[in-house]
């Protein structure tokens, strides 16, 4: 079972899981979560909580408890907020690097679904009619206790582009995209390290190459522990490949650290 999660307070949530139930499906059930309609198409739930899901920590279990399963995979459809107000359409998985300021806890990772990230960023680059920006956003925020892959697929910036419809359907589109194809999908995977936080050269070489990243430090986050990086290949679904470095983009000792790590574990370094 595939888990789509949206919260009642996100003009953006709300707004991809009305496309949703309009173009691809998905019906009415006699279940309710977090005393909310439950909303299924085959082996796919669309769920709704009351509060912010950066929060939601160890809401696999939740879904365990109130519906009886275990999902798969969790993709948290949401709003991006910044103060630049880019409109954007962006996809991240979540973990805190350091200390935890929004959700999750201190020097945690979810697990990252290197293929299903991947997926979305080329469906929602092909379909961007709108002009905006597609990328990956490094790893931040929570819920980073989880059990199962998850990630995050958003519309930014201000409200103005959350309650865009076009962008409602693209980012609908995507995640059914992702959840038909993420499993037989097959990409060399990197774990991402420095760079700004909107990831522009990891972003690059994933719409231009085979590569998929994972987990992404951006430079923010440096000096970063041998600890979390090998945390962050542990926390990733499937084979890590490579351990991959913007090279300006990162802090001296950070990036010979990346690189004596990937010879010690046999993965490819790679320096862009």
């Amino acid at each position: 079972m595939k888990v789509i999660m949206t919260t009642k307070i996100d003009l953006a949530s709300m707004n991809i899981k009305e496309k949703l139930i309009e173009n691809f499906g998905f019906g009415e059930t006699e279940l309710a979560f977090d005393g909310n309609m439950v909303y299924r198409s085959g082996d796919t739930f669309i769920l709704t909580t009351n509060d912010e899901m950066i929060y939601y920590d160890n809401l696999d279990g939740a879904i365990k408890e109130q519906l009886g399963f275990i999902p798969e995979i969790i993709i948290f459809a949401s709003r991006h907020s910044s103060k630049q107000k880019l409109p954007a359409l962006t996809t991240h998985v979540t973990g805190n690097w350091g200390n935890a300021m929004y959700g999750g806890n201190d020097e945690s990772l979810a697990i990252a679904q290197p293929s299903a990230m991947k997926l979305a960023l080329m469906k929602m680059n092909e379909l961007n009619d709108l002009g905006w920006t597609v990328c990956y956003e490094a790893t931040h925020h929570g819920p980073s206790e989880l059990s199962v892959p998850s990630l995050f697929i958003e519309i930014g910036s201000s409200e103005e582009e959350w309650v865009n419809d076009r962008a409602g359907e693209i980012i609908g589109e995507a995640i059914i995209h992702v959840l038909e194809n993420y499993k037989t999908a097959e990409f060399p995977v990197a774990i991402g390290i420095g760079g700004g936080h909107y990831a522009p050269k990891q972003t690059k070489r994933a719409l231009e190459t085979d590569l998929a990243f994972s987990h992404i430090a951006a430079k923010y986050a440096h000096p970063l522990k041998k600890e979390l990086l090998l945390k962050a290949i542990e926390r990733t679904a499937g084979k890590v490949d490579a351990i991959y470095v913007d090279w300006k983009g990162s802090k001296g000792e950070t990036r010979q650290m990346a690189r004596s790590l990937a010879e010690e574990l046999g993965l490819e370094f790679i320096r862009d």
